[in-house]
C-alpha cells in the first residue's frame, strides 16, 4: 500500500471526484426482533458518498443514524438484527453478500469506524502500540519492525508528541482527546478508502473537538478519504460537511448540499432542528424555538408522514406517506409541502416571547463562595504515581435570588467539583460557602437537613440518577414522604401529579419506570424530583448535554419558565457555550481549577478579556456554513497539563499564545478590569 506520503502522490489533489461513487446504499431496511415485536430501525435508506467527500448524517436519537453505520460495517447483533432488503455497494461489491471472512478483510483495511467513546473501544490491557500495529500485521502483512515504524508515523500524523515513547503506554495514560487521536490513527493505519465516525467528538471539550475535527477534515482532503460523520451537533456539520443527510423515525427526510440544507431547508423537521439550536452569533431571544412532542415508537410508527404529529404544517394529505422527491435546490425532501416551503409560504412559527426574565435582586446574595479550595491526595496507584491534585484553587463568586450563573471550562477544570462542594457531597480543603447567610462548613445536622430542602441538583445522566426499581411516582414522592411535606398518601399522589404537569408530563406517567421513558422525559422527572422539595437554588450539572437538540431546547425553556414562576436560582454547569449564553445572566470561566474570567453574559461573549475565553469562543462552531467558511478556528495548542505537576505562574501559560516569562512566574489575581468584568491575566 505504501506510505501515507506515497499515497497522496498517487491520488492527487483533494477534492477530485471519482467517476463513480465509492459507497452506494440502496433501499436499506434494518429490523430488530424484540419481545415487543419488530422494530424497524431503518427503512428505505438510500445515499452515496464519493472519494474525499464529507457527508454528515443528523437526526434525533432513535432516527437510525448509528444503525445505518453498523449495517454498512456488518456489525449488527446476529441474533436480533437483520437486513431484509437493500444493497450496500462498496467499490463495486455488495457488502451484504460477502462472507464473514471476506468482510473481515474489508473491515479495518478499506473501511474504518471511529466510535463515540474511545475508552470503551480501546483494549485497556494492551499498549497503544500493540493496538495500532495489529491491523498492520493482519491486513498488510507487515513485520513487527515495519509495523512499529508505521505506528510511529501514524501517531505523529495525528499530532501526538513523542510517538515512539507513547507507543509503550496504555489507554488510561492518555487524555480523552489523545485517546480519540489514537482511534483515528488506528482508523488510518491501513490506508482506508472510507471512515465512518459515529459521534467522534461528543465526549470531548470544544477545544479538543476543534482539534480532532480539523485533523479529520485535513486528512480526508489530503488522502482523498471519504468520511461519514454521524452527529447531532449542527455546528460541527456546518463547519465540516459537504453534504447533509437528515433522518427522522428510521427514514431519510432530507438530503442536500450543506449550504442548501442550512439556508434553504425543504422539510419542516430540518427547519425545526435548525431553529432549536442556540447560537453564539445571535442575540439571545426570549425563548428557544423547539419541536414539541417526541419521535414515534419505531415498533409502531404512525401512518403517513412520521413527522406529522409534531409538524405545524400538517394537512389531511399528510396521512399518506410522502415520496422522497427532488426539490428546487437539487436536494431531496420527503414532504408533501416542499414546494410551498420553497415559495416562502410556510415559515416556522416563532416561539412565544414569554414574560421577562427574573431580574437579579439587590441585597444579600443567596449563595456566596469565597476562596473555595479542594485538594485530593493521590497515593500509590499505577506505577507509583502520587501527589496532590489541586482540583479547585481559590474560587469565589456569588449567586443572587432568581439568577442563573453559568460555569464553563474544559473537562478537569474543576467545575463539577465546585458543584459537589456546594452540595456538600465533598468537603472543601479551604474557603467558605454560605447559603442564605448560613456558613455550611459549621452548620449543624439540623441546619443541613433544612438546607437540603432548599438546595437541589439535576444530574447530567437522568437514567443513572433514577432508581430503576421505582416508578416515576415513587421517585418523585419519596422526598415528600421523607420530609413529611404532605399529610397523607392521597395528598402525595396529588402533589406528584401536579409536579409532573409542572414539568410537562402527563400524570399517568407516574406508574411508569425510568426505562419506559425517553431521555427528555427522564430529565423532566429529575427536574420534578428536585422541585418536590420546593428549593430556592438548583445545581444543574450538564443537565442538557446528553439530550438531542430539540429535547434540549424543551428542557432549557422549561428551566427558564420555572425560574420565572418560582424565582429559582441556578448554577448552570456546562461545556456548550451557546447554551450557557442563552440561559445564564453571568458567566464564570474556569481553567485547571482556577477562575479565569467573570462577567455579564453579553460582555463575556462580545468582548472577552482572557486569552482562554477567546480560544473557547473561537473553537465553538456556529451552525451556519457561510459563517464558518469566513472564520478561522483558533485552535488551542497542546493538552491540559498534569494535575500532579501543575505549571508555575499562570496555569494557562503552557497553552497561551500571549504567554511571557512573567506569566510563568506570577500567579495573576482575579481583578476587576472593567466595571463588573473580572479577569485573571497580567496581559489585560
Amino acid at each position: 500500500m505504501g506510505t501515507i506520503e506515497q499515497r497522496v502522490e498517487t491520488q492527487g489533489r483533494a477534492g477530485v471526484v471519482a467517476a463513480s461513487s465509492l459507497l452506494e446504499v440502496d433501499d436499506l431496511h434494518v429490523q430488530f426482533l424484540t419481545s415487543r415485536g419488530i422494530v424497524r430501525a431503518v427503512e428505505g435508506l438510500s445515499f452515496h458518498i464519493d472519494p474525499g467527500e464529507v457527508v454528515a448524517i443528523v437526526g434525533e436519537s432513535g432516527s437510525g443514524k448509528s444503525v445505518s453505520a453498523l449495517s454498512i460495517m456488518r456489525l449488527l447483533p446476529r441474533l436480533t438484527g437483520r437486513i431484509p432488503k437493500g444493497r450496500v455497494m462498496f467499490d463495486g461489491r455488495n457488502l451484504l453478500d460477502l462472507t464473514d471472512e471476506q468482510m473481515r478483510e474489508i473491515r479495518g483495511r478499506d473501511i474504518s469506524m471511529i466510535f463515540q467513546e474511545p475508552m470503551t473501544s480501546l483494549n485497556p490491557i494492551l499498549t497503544i502500540g500493540l493496538q495500532i500495529t495489529e491491523p498492520l500485521r493482519i491486513h498488510l502483512g507487515m513485520s513487527e519492525s515495519e509495523a512499529r515504524e508505521r505506528a510511529i508515523e501514524l501517531l505523529g500524523l495525528v499530532g501526538i508528541p513523542d510517538p515512539a515513547r507513547r507507543l509503550e503506554q496504555y489507554p488510561h495514560q492518555f487524555s480523552g482527546g489523545m485517546r480519540q487521536r489514537v482511534m483515528i490513527a488506528i482508523g488510518l493505519a491501513c490506508n482506508p478508502k472510507l471512515i465512518i465516525a459515529d459521534e467522534p467528538t461528543t465526549a470531548l471539550d470544544v477545544t479538543i473537538q476543534a482539534q480532532i475535527l480539523e485533523l479529520m477534515k485535513e486528512l480526508s482532503r489530503k488522502l482523498n478519504i471519504a468520511l461519514i460523520v454521524i452527529t447531532h451537533n449542527l455546528g460541527v456539520v456546518a463547519r465540516y460537511a459537504d453534504r447533509v443527510i437528515v433522518m427522522y423515525a428510521s427514514r431519510l427526510v432530507e438530503e442536500g448540499d450543506a449550504d442548501d440544507v442550512f439556508h434553504r431547508p425543504r422539510h419542516p423537521y430540518s427547519m425545526g432542528l435548525l431553529r432549536s439550536v442556540p447560537r453564539l452569533d445571535r442575540p439571545r431571544g426570549a425563548k428557544l424555538e423547539t419541536i414539541e412532542g417526541l419521535p414515534p415508537n419505531a415498533a409502531s410508527p404512525p401512518p403517513g408522514c412520521r413527522f406529522a404529529p409534531r409538524c405545524p404544517y400538517k394537512l389531511a394529505i399528510c396521512e399518506t406517506e410522502p415520496a422522497l422527491v427532488r426539490t428546487d435546490t437539487g436536494g431531496l425532501s420527503r414532504c408533501h409541502r416542499h414546494a410551498e416551503i420553497a415559495e416562502g409560504k410556510l415559515t416556522w412559527a416563532a416561539a412565544e416571547a414569554g414574560s421577562a426574565r427574573v431580574e437579579m435582586k439587590s441585597g444579600a446574595p443567596l449563595l456566596s463562595v469565597r476562596n473555595l479550595t479542594k485538594h485530593f491526595e493521590v497515593r500509590g496507584g499505577f506505577r507509583g504515581a502520587s501527589g496532590t491534585v489541586r482540583a479547585v484553587q481559590d474560587v469565589s463568586f456569588e449567586i443572587y435570588p432568581g439568577e442563573t450563573l453559568g460555569l464553563v471550562g474544559e473537562s478537569g477544570c474543576g467545575k463539577t467539583t465546585v458543584g459537589r462542594l456546594i452540595l456538600k457531597l465533598e468537603e472543601p480543603t479551604g474557603g467558605d460557602i454560605a447559603f442564605e447567610g448560613l456558613d455550611l462548613a459549621t452548620a449543624t445536622a439540623g441546619d443541613m437537613k433544612a438546607m437540603r430542602r432548599k438546595i437541589q441538583v439535576i444530574f447530567q445522566d437522568p437514567y443513572s440518577s433514577l432508581n430503576p426499581r421505582m416508578t416515576v411516582g415513587q421517585i418523585i414522592g419519596e422526598p415528600l414522604h421523607v420530609y413529611k411535606l404532605v399529610p397523607g398518601r392521597k395528598q402525595e399522589q396529588d402533589r406528584v401529579a401536579q409536579l409532573l404537569e409542572q414539568v410537562g408530563l402527563r400524570p399517568e406517567m407516574a406508574t411508569r419506570y425510568p426505562h419506559q421513558l425517553s431521555g427528555g422525559q427522564r430529565q423532566r422527572v429529575g427536574i420534578a424530583r428536585a422541585l418536590a422539595m420546593e428549593p430556592s437554588f438548583i445545581v444543574c450539572d450538564e443537565a442538557v448535554s446528553a439530550l438531542d437538540v430539540s429535547i434540549q431546547g424543551q428542557i432549557i425553556n422549561l428551566l427558564e419558565d420555572l425560574q420565572r414562576r418560582l424565582g429559582l436560582a441556578y448554577l448552570f454547569i456546562a461545556h456548550d457555550l451557546a447554551v450557557v449564553r442563552h440561559i445564564s445572566m453571568r458567566v464564570v470561566v474556569m481553567y485547571f481549577g482556577r477562575v479565569m474570567e467573570v462577567a455579564d453574559r453579553d460582555a463575556i461573549y462580545s468582548d472577552p478579556l482572557h486569552p482562554y475565553t477567546r480560544v473557547l469562543l473561537d473553537a465553538a462552531p456556529i451552525p451556519d456554513p457561510t459563517v464558518e467558511k469566513g472564520r478561522e478556528p483558533r485552535l488551542i495548542k497542546g493538552e491540559l497539563p498534569s494535575h500532579l505537576s501543575p505549571p508555575s505562574g499562570c496555569v494557562f501559560n503552557t497553552r497561551c499564545p500571549m504567554a511571557s516569562d512573567e506569566c510563568r512566574r506570577v500567579v495573576p489575581p482575579l481583578e476587576e478590569k472593567r466595571p463588573g468584568h473580572f479577569a485573571a491575566c497580567i496581559k489585560v
